[in-house]
């Protein structure tokens, strides 16, 4: 097995670590850039000013709103001392780092779904929500939290891009090491590497075990013709091992 490891720039060490430790072959290429959205001006009423749970979506969720929130122009200092949710365990890490103690999904189904099942998010009428995310995220939980009475709004801290790469140099250089196993742990990163993968370069990729973080994104695999496609059910290491039987 020779995996390569697709997160962005920094999010990889983990299973870096892991893979040397089984002493399994790796390589790594982040199909996935985050930068900051503009910040918010403080004749803008912000997102956290009412709020009564905040519900954190990823790590890089964690990370853009911290930078934001500590930042001299900012018009809220700090965190709320409120109620917080983490959707994965990095994004629950990524809060605690930060002293703040957060709820976070249950193992078997660290996304939306499992987070749902929470118990302090089913009697949840008419309070305030704040769902932290990148532009761009998935519509599924604030529909529910709405269903339930909540009212709910978004903080998009960060913006997904893919990263300038060439495709079929990289492609070439995956083949040449004898990639046949690559972690994916969104949409946005599968997306990114099918657009990435020239055409007459797809049959291969279709050889590969392809490792994703939902049934939301095996499903998309699957659309793609993937057929060697495997849910770990969430996106952090240990999930990630288990898929990969390790």
């Amino acid at each position: 097995m020779k995996v390569l490891l697709t997160r962005p720039e920094g999010r990889n060490q983990s299973m870096v670590d892991a893979l040397n430790e089984r002493g399994i072959s790796h390589w790594v290429t982040p199909l996935l850039c985050v930068e900051a959205t503009p910040p918010i001006t403080s004749d803008t009423p912000h997102p956290l000013a009412q709020a009564d749970m905040i519900i954190c979506i990823s790590a890089n969720a964690v990370t853009f709103a911290d930078n934001a929130l500590t930042a001299a122009d900012s018009p809220i200092k700090g965190w709320p001392q409120i109620q917080y949710f983490a959707v994965g365990h990095a994004t629950w890490e990524a809060l605690n780092l930060l002293g703040i103690e957060a709820l976070e999904a249950p193992d078997d189904c660290q996304q939306t779904e499992g987070l749902l099942t929470l118990a302090p998010l089913q009697e949840i009428k008419a309070k305030q929500i704040t769902i932290i995310r990148g532009v761009g995220g998935r519509e599924a939980l604030a529909e529910q939290l709405a269903e339930r009475g909540a009212d709910v709004r978004y903080w998009e801290v960060y913006q997904r891009a893919c990263p300038p790469l060439d495709g079929q140099h990289l492609v070439q250089q995956w083949q040449a090491f004898g990639i046949d196993t690559i972690v994916v742990t969104s949409g946005e990163v599968l997306d990114n590497l099918i657009n990435l993968v020239p055409k007459e370069l797809f049959a291969w990729l279709r050889s590969c075990h392809i490792i994703v973080p939902s049934n939301r994104v095996e499903a998309q695999a699957h659309a793609f013709g993937i057929t060697q496609v495997t849910n770990a059910n969430a996106a952090n290491s240990k999930a990630v091992l288990n898929a990969l039987k390790l």
